[in-house]
């Protein structure tokens, strides 16, 4: 029967790839025995409700083998992947697109395709799991307990960031946490004797996980028996699986000619025959339907209603953390932060962002049990310390503070992956100009919709001393472009305590806080309400003749040079920024109402790049910027000879 089912997920794969004329053939056709022993032996996942939290995940990091993921779904039941939607592989508005996509296609447990990124946010999945468990599993009623799995290819383990996660992953003893490692030693350029040639598997055992070899990566039997071994580990696992890409296929098998392109007739039919498969493309025979039905359907049901019921019975028994958990099984945080849990500050009232990020953080730590984050390595730089709590590991898994380690790409990735879990809120921090490393992070929190909060902090040339390397410029830009990513750069305390409201009472959209080094003084005008709207006005003269407009520390700048420019008779508004997404999101009165189109004399004052501030200042305005890199010198003398002045804002606006 196992054979039959797994030549059913190969030719799945095989067709569908055909039919779009595009696909990769060889990963499905090598791995489909170890996805089968997963889905029909381990794995504990409901096709009837896709999204139970306390189902096994199942990540394919080699998200280019998409193909193997939808024919399991939809052999497995899943609605969203019917064979009408299989035949619809890569095509517009199909639930088969040429890459995993989560929020897109139901049985999607994490978006994959950039290689490293899904094995890197499996371990966030461990991560969480191990966490929630601690804090609300009682003796007899385990109601977080499941493995995440994950199926990774060689050029999984050529990124770097695959041995970023997988030393975090190790350090932290994530024992749930089991990686096949479909080895086939072909890439996509041909053998991997060209670029990947050290064990691997050694090399994991130097970060601590437990590994196993499986010779035959057809041998069912063998797979599982590794899998069940591994669960006994007491540390995360890597079983390294010997397979042929391509298997079956009479000349392209074994070969890079399988990896990135559809099989073509020729060889299709000598595969079917290679491997007894007599049936037409798209043609399933009933006995596979019912194997996954019995497998993967029917036990999963019968474990969600196990489930269901001790979750029932946990909450009668613990009222208090059984009211926890149903608001984390709706999807919702425990305790909603609100605007009146931060404390009220005065004007003139002067501190560095980053430390105000860090008495925001610490508010919103003290009432939501489930949040938590930490730092690449930067905690007492970046201000990202829960006070009230130490550092997380195995020993102390209930603890809110990580220590990421220089490793910013994999905090990321760790971070998407607690995330995409369910039940958290959490953050994580680094040095502005290190945004670039951890970017492609970024990027997938922003396409799956992950509320993550990035603490971003030392956000501009203020840093002074430390000079170019450690200075952003571009980085605003950069990150402004990207879609469904709120940007938020906060002038004072006051805008950053409502910058931190907003990010922890995000549905689906992650949060960039851009924070300074240096004191800010809490503005007059400063409004937290009004930070939702990404613009307003934070000072203004009747009868406004000029529009200044500043983000961040230049706030403060832009409000002492409209006051010596009144002093000149000229008369200013100036509207404070904390984020461009959230003020271009408004309706277009509001935007009339704070820049109004009839006063032309514009400029925006900030310390990065120009191009983001154009299309607020037009073409009769200027813009005060950076487009070269930064100096090392003190601060204030690299930000007066940047001319981040008041002399200098004047002398620009009278220019005009």
């Amino acid at each position: 029967m196992s054979n039959l089912s797994v030549n059913a997920i190969r030719f799945l794969g095989v067709d569908a790839i055909n039919k779009a004329k595009s696909g990769h053939p060889g990963v499905v056709m090598g791995a489909a025995p170890m996805a089968y022993t997963l889905f029909t032996k381990e794995m504990h996942i409901n096709p009837a409700v896709p999204n139970w939290i306390n189902r096994d995940r199942f990540v394919l990091s080699a998200g280019h083998g998409s193909m193997l993921l939808y024919a399991l779904l939809h052999l497995s039941g899943f609605e969203d992947v019917s064979m009408d939607e299989i035949k619809s592989f890569r095509q517009w508005g199909s639930k088969t697109p040429g890459h995993p996509e989560f929020g897109h296609t139901a049985g999607v447990d994490a978006t994959s395709g950039p290689l490293g990124q899904g094995i890197s946010t499996a371990v966030g999945f461990a991560q969480a799991e191990r966490f929630l468990a601690a804090k609300y599993n009682k003796e007899g009623f385990p109601i977080f307990d499941h493995y995440t799995y994950v199926i990774a290819g060689d050029g999984d383990f050529m990124e770097g960031v695959s041995g970023e996660a997988a030393s975090y992953a190790g350090l932290q003893q994530l024992d749930k946490l089991i990686v096949l490692y479909d080895s086939n030693n072909i890439c996509l350029d041909g053998s991997t004797d060209d670029a990947l040639v050290e064990n691997v598997r050694a090399r994991y055992e130097a970060y601590g996980w437990h590994t196993a070899l499986v010779e035959d990566g057809t041998d069912v039997d063998a797979i599982y028996a590794a899998v069940e071994t591994a669960k006994k580990a007491g540390k995360p696992s890597l079983i390294e699986v010997k397979t042929v890409i391509g298997h079956g296929a009479p000349t392209k098998g074994g070969t890079n000619a399988v990896h990135g392109a559809p099989l073509g007739d020729e060889e299709t039919a000598g595969a079917r025959e290679n491997l007894g498969w007599d049936y037409a493309p798209f043609e399933i025979p009933e006995e596979v339907y019912a194997d996954f039905k019995t497998n993967v359907a029917d036990r999963g049901a019968s474990a969600y209603a196990t489930w269901e019921k001790l979750v029932a019975d946990y909450q009668a028994r613990f009222p208090e953390e059984g009211a926890e958990v149903a608001a984390i099984l709706a999807g919702k945080d425990p305790v909603t932060i609100t605007p009146e849990d931060f404390p009220a500050l005065e004007d003139g009232f002067s501190q560095a962002t980053r430390n105000s990020s860090q008495d925001a953080l610490n508010v919103i730590a003290e009432k939501l049990p489930t949040f938590l984050g930490g730092s690449a390595d930067l905690a007492h730089s970046n201000m990202t310390y829960i006070k009230s709590d130490g550092l997380q590991d195995a020993a102390n898994p209930l603890n809110r503070n990580i220590q990421f380690g220089v490793r910013e790409f994999a905090m990321g990735t760790v971070l998407n992956g607690m995330a995409l879990h369910g039940g958290l809120r959490v953050y994580g921090g680094t040095f502005f100009v290190f945004s670039d490393y951890v970017k492609a992070a970024v990027r997938l929190s922003a396409l799956q919709g992950l509320p993550v909060t990035y603490v971003f902090t030392h956000d501009s040339i203020a840093v002074g001393e430390d000079g170019p390397t450690h200075e952003p410029i571009e980085h605003l830009a950069g990150l402004r472009a990207m879609p469904n990513l709120n940007v938020l750069r906060p002038a004072d305390a006051r805008e950053t305590q409502a910058a931190w409201h907003l990010a922890v009472n995000s549905p689906s959209t992650p949060t960039a806080l851009v924070l300074t080094r240096q004191n800010l003084t809490v503005e007059k005008g400063t409004d937290f309400a009004k930070v939702a709207k990404g613009a307003y006005v934070v000072y203004e003269a009747e009868g406004f003749d000029t529009i200044l407009i500043a983000s961040g520390s230049e706030v403060n700048l832009a409000v002492k040079a409209a006051k010596e420019l009144e002093a000149a008779g000229t008369k200013v508004r100036v509207v404070s920024v904390p984020s461009t997404e959230l003020f271009d999101a408004q309706d277009a009165a509001y935007k009339e109402e704070i820049l109004p189109n009839a006063v032309r004399r514009r400029v925006a004052i900030e310390m990065a790049a120009t191009q983001s501030w154009y299309k607020y200042v037009g073409l009769d305005g200027k813009v005060i910027g950076i487009d070269k890199f930064g100096a090392s010198a003190p601060a204030q003398t690299v930000i007066d000879n940047y001319g981040f002045t008041v002399e200098n804002v004047v002398a620009v606006v009278n220019s005009l």
